[in-house]
């Protein structure tokens, strides 16, 4: 078999995956999670589908995961949202979570192994703000702290955005520039001082709350060390988000890389427009939950490879839904010559063998997870496992393999049988409880 190939932001090529440590700890990923409202719009359920389908792909391929996706319910943002809407920043965060992790659920996405809010993490934010000061990589100024960009020469290696490019559009993604207590327009946020009416948290800088790049930075550290495996997120997050990350995390720990492959998922566009939350031009998976089955949104979303832009399609989607079924009803096919139980799927003539189609999907999804490649190995499964047990054929390997691949790209294939059916409903009850307990922290206020 060969090894499993994923495109790296930061080389800007497809490189052979390997674990960090193959014979240790579990590959660790970082997924850069929802700053909460607006959620749950296509756009985001293409990015956290995408990286669902990267953990249940190196689970199939029998690795371990340490999966890390947090929220990042403090930030200008949120608090804008919050004035705009007259309600409480806490409350209104905690409700929109509460919808992302429906949505979730609902479209059979796995729960990271943890999920914590970015106010969780602020007491371990301040060692990694006290290095980055100690080693003149950032400075404080009136209870605000900064990175100086201009002490990390290699700002701007991850993006490839020459330095005097950079300021635009950090300005349209969050950045001050006329903050007279920087010295220099790029730096960015590490602390900010309180400003009136704000919520402020004790600092050694005096109460003030966290920059969006360093709650990332200390959180995936936290949980997963100096060195990840895999850090991803939209492709919006390259700059200045994930490049402000490598700076302070590798200025900070003086160990590199802080990330050894970058993935990020294309834009999903939408009435000629990326879809954005500022254009208003969302598609929320609430409503087409309302309309489309959980296998057909992730067939529909399987069918764009996640570094390709792409635009919604409703028609795409009633192709989708007519995949699902067909792929769903292959995997309960029965053989009209069979005499035996539902448990044995077929008829008792020569076992279909589906090994071509194995070999064809890995080869697929070896190649950065090429979904779209991947979707017609099923398609023709499906149809052959169909016709294989309507002549007497056994096919319950082929249903089995069936089943394992469509689960890759989240779809519940249930294969009749009574241990089969055990092990599909244990696998959706084990995710709907790790959401559970994640959302048990986010309801108390919702």
């Amino acid at each position: 078999m060969d090894t499993m190939k994923l495109y790296n932001s930061l080389s800007r090529d497809v490189e052979p995956f390997t674990p960090k440590d193959p014979q240790g700890r579990a590959i660790g990923v970082y997924v850069c999670g929802i700053t909460p409202y607006d959620t749950t719009h296509l756009g985001h359920l293409f990015t956290y589908s995408s990286f669902d389908v990267l953990i249940r792909y190196l689970k199939y391929l029998g690795h371990q995961v340490h999966y890390v996706q947090n929220v990042t319910d403090i930030d200008d943002d949120i608090l804008r949202k919050a004035r705009q809407v007259n309600d409480d920043w806490l409350t209104l965060g905690n409700r929109w979570t509460t919808r992302f992790i429906r949505d979730m659920q609902a479209t059979n996405i796995r729960p990271p192994d943890h999920f914590p809010r970015a106010t969780d993490a602020i007491p371990e934010m301040f060692p990694i703000v006290e290095k980055l000061i100690k080693a003149g990589l950032a400075y404080e100024s009136t209870g605000n702290v900064y990175f100086d960009v201009n002490a990390w020469p290699s700002y701007g290696r991850l993006s490839a955005i020459p330095r005097d490019q950079m300021l635009p559009l950090a300005n349209e993604r969050g950045n001050n520039p006329n903050d007279p207590h920087k010295r220099h327009p790029l730096d960015f946020i590490l602390w900010q001082a309180q400003a009136p009416g704000e919520p402020a948290w004790p600092s050694p800088w005096g109460p003030g709350r966290p920059g969006w790049h360093i709650e990332c930075t200390t959180m995936a550290t936290y949980f997963l060390g100096n060195t990840v495996d895999i850090h991803g997120g939209g492709a919006d997050l390259i700059f200045p988000h994930h490049e402000s990350e490598i700076a302070q995390t590798e200025g900070a720990t003086g160990q590199a890389p802080f990330v050894r492959f970058w993935m990020h998922t294309a834009m999903v566009r939408h009435e000629g427009e990326k879809m954005s939350k500022s254009l208003g031009n969302l598609v929320m998976v609430q409503d087409l939950r309302q309309t489309w089955s959980a296998g057909a949104l992730r067939l529909y979303l399987a069918n764009h490879h996640y570094r390709e832009a792409w635009s919604h399609d409703p028609a795409e989607l009633e192709q989708a839904e007519r995949l699902a079924y067909q792929l769903g009803a292959a995997a309960q096919a029965q053989g009209r010559h069979s005499l035996r139980s539902h448990a044995a799927q077929g008829g008792s003539g020569l076992p279909y063998d589906p090994s071509w189609a194995q070999a064809a999907f890995t080869a697929a999804m070896d190649d950065d997870l090429d979904t779209p490649a991947a979707l017609p190995v099923l398609e023709r499964l499906a149809r052959e496992t169909t016709e294989a047990a309507g002549v007497g054929q056994e096919v319950r390997a082929a249903q089995e393999s069936l089943a394992a691949m469509a689960g890759v790209l989240g779809l519940r294939l249930g294969v009749a049988g009574p241990q089969a059916e055990s092990r599909t409903e244990a696998a959706w009850n084990d995710l709907l409880a790790g959401w559970q307990r994640h959302l048990e922290r986010f309801t108390d206020q919702a």
